[in-house]
């Protein structure tokens, strides 16, 4: 991979996943442990920051009592409903101060859904800067780690799943997405491959 064609996509390291306290922390903190993913995702920005590769940020938030989702919503966007997670402007919402944006990074608007491509402009944005792979680490690992993967594959881009910077809801489910699921739409690669293969390219 070349750094200057390669994006790191980080997708919801928000205080309601990745922070004690936070609406959703608690069903994801036993996978984060077993992964040490914080621990991973912070390594691999910053040198791939270093690097010269782009770092993007997709969020997701909500208007104050959930106008964008169906009034009776089912699987996981009930689950955030029900959770009063992610509500655009509190400090659930916030990206995490250990992942936090610095100059030079792109935070990606717009993000309501599970796909990073559906209601953003983050397709516009890789191809206007001229990127060709794109490695994808945050949460869910079978949700929206999964949907953009997906995404991603089937516009083209040589898309790398960083197993050990994401986490869900459970081992198993861990388990079954980064062995089963991310081997037939991405190269799944832990943090400090992707690093040497960046390397290797320098």
């Amino acid at each position: 991979m070349i750094p200057e064609k390669t994006a790191l996509l980080l997708i919801e390291y928000q205080n309601d996943f990745v922070s004690e306290g936070g609406a959703q922390h608690d069903a994801v903190k036993a996978v984060m442990a077993d992964t040490d993913m914080l621990a991973h995702s912070r390594a691999v920005v910053e040198r791939a920051r270093a690097q010269g590769v782009t770092v993007m940020h997709a969020p997701i938030t909500f208007a104050e009592g959930y106008p964008e989702i169906p009034s009776d919503p089912y699987g996981i966007l009930a689950g955030i409903k029900q959770a009063n997670a992610f509500r655009k402007d509190s400090w659930g919402a916030a990206i995490a101060d250990a992942m936090a944006p610095v100059d030079g990074d792109i935070v990606i608007e717009g993000k309501r859904g599970l796909d990073c491509f559906a209601s953003t402009n983050i397709d516009f944005i890789l191809r206007q800067r001229g990127i060709t792979d794109l490695a994808i680490a945050g949460f869910l690992t079978n949700c929206c780690v999964e949907s953009t993967m997906r995404s991603a594959y089937e516009r083209g881009f040589r898309v790398v799943t960083l197993t050990d910077c994401t986490a869900t809801l459970s081992p198993e489910e861990q388990h079954a997405a980064v062995t089963k699921n991310f081997p037939m739409f991405s190269k799944p690669m832990t943090h400090d491959q992707f690093l040497a293969d960046l390397e290797t390219s320098a």
